[in-house]
């Protein structure tokens, strides 16, 4: 295994995302340094994660809810932490290390929010632009797995974390007639009960396999791997 792997001994919670999905991909990209090609950066996506981002820092700042947490029934407030910043940042984020395996697992949270109750609340920003209205039921499994992480990794920490997660989702309106330099957002809230129960065990495969020299067989529907397989059908 290349020493970059073993020096490391970390996984981002997008890496154990990319174990589910394909552990053949994983294998490659974090036991081998061979990454699938990336696509174009989402930079729409992050320039609405940082407003909103700035927007529930004024009210973390004063101490109040945010309108949408009262629009949605939800008696929290954005909580503050002197580690917030590095918990957010996507090559710190929250890390937790497994003693068992000596790897760390980790991943950069959006919010923190602290219910009445005392429970942290996890929380994601979203942004899309679709013609149906986000909803609970339409989630992506990878959204789902991802706020399962965050609630796992949040709990490492010893703090008390509501299973209901909530994603801030910002839909954009292309029936708005005309562009005139703005794109109009619907934001929604979308809760999502967590169940991080999958994590540990998951994480722990992912490291073993990591680790291995052996490749696994390709992912059955990974289009990556269907690919590779056909071009090289196709080369001879």
């Amino acid at each position: 295994m290349p020493s970059h792997s073993r020096q490391r001994r970390q996984l981002s919670r997008s890496k154990v995302d990319l174990f589910v999905e394909c552990p053949r991909c994983f294998w490659l990209d974090v036991g081998q340094g061979v990454r699938r090609p990336s696509g174009p950066p989402f930079t729409l996506n992050n320039a609405v994660d940082a407003l909103l981002k700035a927007e529930f820092d004024r009210y973390r700042e004063a101490g109040e809810p945010h309108p949408l947490m009262e629009a949605a029934g939800l008696d929290a407030v954005p909580f503050a932490h002197p580690e917030l910043g590095r918990w957010r940042h996507n090559f710190t984020g929250v890390r937790w290390l497994d003693d068992e395996t000596g790897w760390t697992l980790f991943g950069a949270i959006d919010d923190l929010w602290q219910a009445a109750s005392g429970e942290l609340i996890v929380a994601d920003y979203k942004a899309t632009a679709r013609a149906e209205a986000p909803s609970a039921e339409k989630l992506y499994p990878s959204y789902q797995r991802q706020m399962d992480v965050y609630q796992f990794l949040v709990r490492r920490q010893g703090f008390e974390v509501s299973d209901r997660g909530w994603f801030v989702y910002a839909n954009g309106d292309a029936k708005a007639g005309e562009f005139g330099g703005r794109l109009q957002f619907d934001v929604y809230m979308i809760p999502y009960d967590g169940d991080d129960d999958w994590v540990l065990p998951t994480f722990r495969s992912a490291v073993e396999l990591a680790e291995s020299a052996s490749a696994p067989a390709p992912g059955e529907e990974c289009e990556f791997c269907a690919y590779l397989e056909r071009a090289g059908e196709a080369g001879g």
